[in-house]
């Protein structure tokens, strides 16, 4: 039992790619959506001896272990092929090539998708830098090599993007995956750790408004996995500060955290809350409700920072650092501050 769960977490480890959404707006003037999965598997034997080991989180001596460089490697490049070809079979085959171009996607969502850029990437090059840690591999490379390999694989897919006759390259995305490797690789070359963590949360969002649903399940989907990689009505993320890393002479608990937070909300289109069809007849026109930001404020925990002797506890704790669990929060929000006495 305890072997499958560790699979399944190390599966959630990569999931940089799942926020790293791109919305664009298709023929009926609705939005679809592109999901891109990116897996990482180590082997099962590999993985299982050295979490009994030890080695995951305790540096090989000496010079690094040229098997695990090979495995990861291996590992980035089949998964990567194997997303892109998937991708390229289920996704962009189906839709109109084009030469190479761009739109303007800054103003969608309230920059709520950008936010899961930044996240998506940061994500994926902290997971991508225990991989390589795994290896022995020397501290600046790694660092390098995993926020260069992340930011590079968000770029094929703008690539991707900008090929397609239904969408383009986002320069907002393109920017947007630059700050969350680049603020990877700043703090690991900085303080040897991430200080500050970025961290997404999510609550299902149902209305007394029938049609609001109704419009919610056309956009975000019906099933909660696509609800909570979609909606960012349901959305938060949050930059979650580590005070001991910042004042180490206090008597602060390790684990103690402050977190930022950001959402938004009204949201049932990407610039507006109309749709319309091929001939331009309004199928759905809600610019009565208001789109606003939200800001909250949030003690946190930083799950990473729990010490414990347990190889296989540390790491799940790693894993589940990447989520913000619920607490009470202050939201800022339309002018006004309000308490919430549990944030998801």
């Amino acid at each position: 039992m305890f072997k499958k769960v560790v699979i399944i977490i190390l599966l959630l480890l990569s999931i940089g790619n799942l926020f790293a959404q791109d919305s664009a707006v298709v023929k009926n003037k609705q939005t679809a959506y592109d999901t891109i999965i990116s897996i990482k598997i180590v082997p099962d034997s590999v993985l299982q001896k050295d979490l009994s080991a030890g080695g995951y989180y305790k540096p090989l001596p000496g010079t690094p272990d040229k098997k695990r460089i090979w495995i990861v490697t291996g590992v980035n490049i089949v998964g990567y092929g194997g997303v892109m070809a998937a991708l390229a079979a289920a996704w962009y085959d189906n839709y109109t090539k084009t030469k190479l171009h761009s739109f303007n996607d800054s103003r969608e969502w309230l920059q709520a998708d950008k936010v899961g850029h930044f996240y998506g990437t940061w994500i994926e090059s902290r997971a991508n830098n225990e991989l390589w840690k795994w290896t022995g591999m020397e501290r600046k490379k790694r660092i390098w090599i995993s926020g260069l390999t992340s930011f590079a694989f968000q770029t094929t897919i703008e690539y991707l993007d900008g090929k397609s006759a239904e969408w383009g390259w986002s320069w907002a995305d393109f920017g947007a995956n630059i700050l969350g490797s680049g603020s990877f690789i700043a703090q690991e070359l900085a303080w040897d750790d991430q200080r500050i963590k970025l961290k997404w949360s999510f609550h299902k969002k149902t209305y007394s408004d029938a049609l609001l649903n109704k419009r919610s399940d056309e956009l975000f989907g019906k099933s909660l996995p696509e609800r909570f990689l979609k909606d960012y009505n349901g959305q938060t993320y949050w930059a979650s500060v580590n005070l001991k890393s910042f004042f180490p002479k206090t008597k602060l608990p390790g684990w103690l955290s402050v977190s930022v937070g950001y959402g938004a909300e009204g949201m049932f289109g990407g610039e507006e809350n109309i749709a319309t069809d091929e001939n331009g007849t309004i199928l759905f026109d809600r610019r009565d409700i208001k789109r606003y930001r939200q800001w909250y404020l949030a003690p946190d925990i930083d799950l990473s920072k729990i010490k414990t002797n347990k190889k296989g506890i540390k790491f799940i704790l790693t894993v589940l650092s990447a989520f913000k669990f619920p607490a009470p929060s202050l939201e800022f929000s339309n002018g006004k501050i309000r308490g919430n006495l549990l944030h998801f």
